[in-house]
């Protein structure tokens, strides 16, 4: 048994209606299956996908590092880089040093901002 069909009507711009005739044309299908298949992509495309879809922009906040720099450090905290190194020194903020370099933990930096 043929799915069955609802007449749908509708008046489209004087371009776009020209593209269709064009695209029924030169792929020798009629513009009820170009209608078709183009609402079906676009009800497809609609639902929610983990991944990107090509026409689309999702934006995603990237994963915040676990372990800062100073200057990512200072960021966080909105302190100068210079200040958040002179209390690092001072053995008041937990980080480690390695080589000549700062490094602090993001969540030992929140947790001493809470505490």
């Amino acid at each position: 048994m043929p799915d069955e069909v609802s007449p749908l009507y509708v008046r489209l711009p004087r371009r776009e209606a020209d593209l269709l005739d064009r695209a029924a044309f030169e792929g020798k299908v009629s513009k009820r299956e170009l209608v078709t298949s183009a609402l079906q992509r676009y009800l497809d495309e609609a639902k929610p996908k983990p991944e990107l879809v090509l026409g689309r922009a999702e934006l995603r906040p990237s994963a915040a590092p676990e372990v800062l720099t100073v200057e990512q450090a200072a960021a966080l905290l909105q302190v100068e880089p210079a200040e958040l190194e002179r209390l690092a020194d001072a053995g008041e903020l937990p980080g480690r040093r390695i080589g000549k370099a700062w490094r602090f933990p993001r969540a030992a930096l929140l947790a001493w901002l809470g505490g």
